[in-house]
């Protein structure tokens, strides 16, 4: 799973980025489903955003193709609080080539966290400053771009993932509001 051509027009972008000079968060999350543009975005806000942000993606830490929920807790429980604590952080990889758990990467603290993917705003739940940005795109655009992006490798999982990702946001109801919406 990557990032596809899909992404925010300037506009978007340049929402965001007001937003985050108004708020000058510590822990920005970007959900969103499969394919409406989250890695674009994400990537695009890393680039432009002064504070030297480090970027943290879920498709590296998902534990498979049925990994979204424990994706989020993993970063939940382990990464999130020992950064905004100041301590060192781990995030704990996959390998989708081998199917198993990859190396872990270490995150220093000091810079701000800006965590990608499905299941974001899980991942900072009950972090009242953080910044949480929901971008979405029509499910045939999200769709098409999703399994021309991974060359046929996602084509067997698209069903699964797009199930994941409505009972995670099912879940989520009311709870999470976010402080940004795009639509891509």
């Amino acid at each position: 799973m990557s990032g596809g051509p899909a992404g925010p027009s300037a506009a978007a972008l340049a929402r965001v980025q007001a937003l985050l000079q108004r708020r000058t968060p510590r822990l920005v999350a970007i959900d969103g489903p499969s394919g409406a543009g989250k890695t674009t975005l994400a990537e695009a806000v890393v680039a432009e955003w002064r504070s030297d942000p480090v970027l943290v993606q879920l498709d590296g830490v998902y534990r498979g193709w049925q990994g979204l929920d424990e994706g989020a807790v993993e970063l939940h429980q382990h990464l999130v609080p020992a950064l905004l604590a100041g301590r060192p952080g781990r995030v704990r990889g996959w390998d989708w080539s081998r199917s198993r758990v990859a190396e872990p990467r270490a995150v220093r603290p000091g810079r701000p966290l800006v965590i990608e993917g499905c299941g974001a705003f899980a991942a900072v739940a009950g972090h009242p400053r953080a910044v949480r940005i929901l971008i979405e795109a029509p499910l045939g655009d999200r769709r098409t771009r999703a399994l021309r992006r991974d060359h046929g490798a996602f084509d067997p999982y698209w069903a699964l993932w797009e199930t994941q990702w409505r009972r995670y946001r099912a879940r989520q109801g009311g709870r999470t509001v976010p402080d940004l919406v795009i639509r891509a």
